[in-house]
């Protein structure tokens, strides 16, 4: 079988199936590696899938820390703290996912039928007799393969080949991701002591965290519809005084110290929501983004694509071990009818968060009285938060991890 995209959902997938003896190639238009923006929050929810992938703890090799709790501020106030693990068996852990992925395509690379096709983008789909039956290379070459897995990603191309349809949910935000490299950003990771931040204010929102692989990563929101609230910075020392205009007081005074040599970016991420209602074709699947785009909110798209991956295997392990085109077809079937209600919740939770956030970056109103209060308020908005949280975190059902 032939797998397309080497990120979570596809070398995961790769690496399982490798496992079970089957002949699997993993194409990847860009070889691995380079990206400086990825997600990096592992949920309980794939720290699960991970442990049923026999990857749990983490090897050494992955750099990760687990979060101690989760913060929020308003108008330089704090709101609440939510520690970890919030009732969750494991609390969430920051990894560098280049790292993991690494790993991932390692131990994939012993098992005898696997073969990395690092820097060859799949460029169409082979069909014969109305099935897809392999991928064309860019170099012109033909790869025939009994079943493809699409896993390439937001921008599918082979969703598109397919005309498979993509669903688009309106989105509230962007993100503007920056990187505080250390050691200049020192002083801000060891005041954040394993916490992932937020902070709303009248001049906008970001949230902050201590990467995994050093330094500290900050996602600034926009609105894609509207102007930002504040005129957007043209120099990294713009950027630390607009951060530092609504941060607490010790990470105020912080930002101001920062050296702008320190910062990294913006690089904007632009925020796709989308479903396919529909996952696969005779011969085809698609997974992870290709089939249903996540918003960067709670680092879902990492945590659902580990779990598309394990779903997936269980099933398609026995039909590419025994079956036929009739039971490889099934298989898909089933997958996607086991996925998609989870991935439909899970989206419904993140549009939901992301609608309140956008509200009180709004209501200006609103946002003072909740900072005045915070005393009485603070403690019923994190009880109210803690509950919302629960299946973002955890998953909205248990998947059998039994492979």
């Amino acid at each position: 079988m032939v797998v397309v995209g080497a990120g979570p959902a596809g070398a995961s997938l790769a690496l399982l199936l490798a496992r079970r003896g089957l002949e699997v190639s993993l194409i990847d238009a860009t070889g691995r590696g380079g990206r400086p923006f990825r997600g990096e929050g592992l949920m309980p929810s794939g720290l699960a899938a991970l442990a049923a992938m026999s990857l749990e703890p983490l090897p050494a090799a992955v750099a990760q820390r687990p979060l101690t709790a989760w913060s929020f501020f308003l108008d330089g106030q704090v709101l609440f703290e939510a520690p970890e693990p919030m009732g969750s068996p494991v609390p969430c852990t920051l990894i560098d996912q280049e790292s993991l992925l690494q790993e991932l395509l390692l131990q994939a690379g012993r098992q005898p039928g696997f073969q990395f096709l690092g820097g060859h983008p799949a460029t169409d789909l082979l069909l014969r007799d109305g099935r897809i039956a392999g991928v064309r290379l860019a170099d012109g070459t033909g790869l025939e393969a009994a079943l493809v897995v699409a896993c390439d990603g937001r921008d599918s191309l082979l969703r598109r080949k397919a005309g498979l349809a993509l669903e688009s949910a309106p989105s509230p935000l962007d993100v503007l991701w920056f990187r505080l490299e250390a050691p200049g950003a020192d002083a801000i990771g060891a005041w954040l002591d394993g916490r992932f931040v937020t902070v709303v204010g009248a001049a906008g929102s970001y949230a902050l965290f201590p990467s995994a692989r050093g330094g500290v990563q900050l996602g600034w929101a926009i609105a894609p519809e509207r102007p930002a609230q504040a005129p957007i910075p043209a120099s990294p020392g713009g950027w630390l005084e607009l951060w530092a205009r609504d941060a607490p007081e010790p990470l105020a005074r912080r930002l101001r110290a920062l050296a702008a040599t320190t910062v990294q970016g913006p690089v904007r991420l632009p925020v796709r929501v989308g479903l396919c209602p529909r996952w696969q074709r005779p011969g085809l699947l698609l997974l992870g983004d290709a089939a249903h785009p996540m918003s960067p909110l709670r680092a879902q798209g990492i945590n659902m694509a580990l779990r598309d991956a394990l779903v997936a295997a269980r099933h398609l392990g026995p039909a590419l071990l025994c079956g036929g085109p009739a039971a490889m077809d099934a298989a898909t079937a089933a997958i996607a009818a086991e996925r998609l209600p989870e991935i439909r919740r899970i989206q419904q939770l993140q549009g939901a968060e992301a609608r309140r956030a956008d509200l009180l970056g709004r209501q200006h109103l609103l946002r003072g009285l909740l900072a005045r209060t915070a005393r009485w308020s603070g403690p019923l908005l994190a009880r109210r938060w803690r509950a919302t949280q629960r299946e973002l975190r955890d998953g909205t059902e248990a998947i059998a991890t039994d492979l």
